[in-house]
């Protein structure tokens, strides 16, 4: 009598003849990983751009080197002169201080944002197309757009300022230069973890909110027991990528303080390039550029660490 196979029949033989193809083995009880081949073009990119330049700052922050003649090796001198140097210190505090303000500034809009796009409200696709707008725009042509809407004598903040209580000056004054810069990188990147929050919002089952509704919670209610505790891990995610992009702004000081007025917005990635392109002080450059790497690697294991996850798992994982 001949058996004839049905389609299903045919992909579960295939399937158990191959026990490392995304099914569970029967071993560790996980699903099979992808072959490490894969992995392989990432990798190689990862340590031509990124490892190999951190590797040859760290090798040149032990150098005296002007970029014309040969690195002379000096030891720990710039080492030295880095915890002693009052600048960099006050451009530590300068980049702390940018950090907590856009964290604090981005963080909750962008969640509230968030939940409201990954719901079925009218016009919701329309307008968040338009709202994520800005994240296509380079950091330069943003910088250079709000440099000349806050001119002073020509652009929009000349005519506007005053009806909404903002001296037309702003980029002028210490605080207001700070605030400015913090929120035009918010303005950039704020759709972006907006996204985030999004994908982390519909990931949440829907049968919590419907069994919350049954038991009389309302939409705040919802929102601070179900969506917010859920979100945790979506909360740690986007505030690492938020702080390690804070710790490195350069482009928008650049263009629109130059790290002014005097040295009141001299960041640290700022204060490493005038050092290096303009005092061409390469050798003390790096170890700036060095500093800033371990101290935002630093607080990305510290959060990492505190928040729990380090310990979250994926039931997906190589599939």
């Amino acid at each position: 009598m001949t058996v004839v196979s049905t389609p299903l029949e045919k992909q579960r033989s295939r399937a158990a003849a191959a026990p490392g193809r995304g099914r569970r083995t029967a071993a560790g009880g996980g699903f099979g990983r992808p072959s490490v081949a894969w992995a392989v073009p990432g990798i190689v990119f990862f340590g031509l751009f990124a490892i190999v330049p951190m590797a040859l700052a760290v090798c040149l922050s032990f150098t005296s080197w002007d970029g014309l003649t040969a690195p002379t090796l000096i030891g720990f001198d710039n080492w030295t002169r880095l915890f002693k140097d009052p600048e960099f210190r006050q451009a530590g505090r300068l980049s702390l201080l940018l950090t907590v303000i856009s964290w604090a500034f981005q963080t909750p809009i962008a969640l509230m944002l968030g939940v409201w796009a990954a719901g079925r409200q009218r016009n919701r696709a329309v307008l968040s197309a338009v709202f994520f707008v800005p994240l296509l725009l380079s950091t330069t042509a943003i910088a250079v757009l709000f440099h000349a809407l806050l001119d002073p004598n020509f652009g929009v903040i000349k005519e506007i300022g005053p009806w909404i209580g903002i001296d037309p000056n702003i980029l002028s004054s210490s605080t207001g230069a700070l605030l400015t810069v913090a929120f035009v990188g918010g303005w950039q990147f704020m759709p972006f973890h907006t996204l985030i929050y999004q994908g982390g919002t519909r990931q949440i089952p829907q049968v919590l909110h419907q069994a919350a509704s049954i038991d009389g919670a309302g939409p705040v209610r919802q929102f601070f027991s179900i969506t917010l505790p859920q979100l945790r891990n979506t909360v740690t995610t986007s505030s690492v990528l938020m702080i390690v992009g804070s710790l490195t702004y350069f482009d928008t000081v650049l263009i629109m303080t130059k790290g002014g007025p005097g040295t009141d917005t001299t960041i640290v990635p700022y204060l490493m390039y005038r050092t290096g392109f303009q005092s061409y002080d390469l050798g003390y450059a790096s170890a700036i550029a060095t500093a800033l790497v371990v101290v935002a690697t630093a607080l990305s294991l510290l959060m990492v660490k505190f928040s729990g996850f380090g310990s979250m798992r994926s039931t997906r994982e190589g599939m």
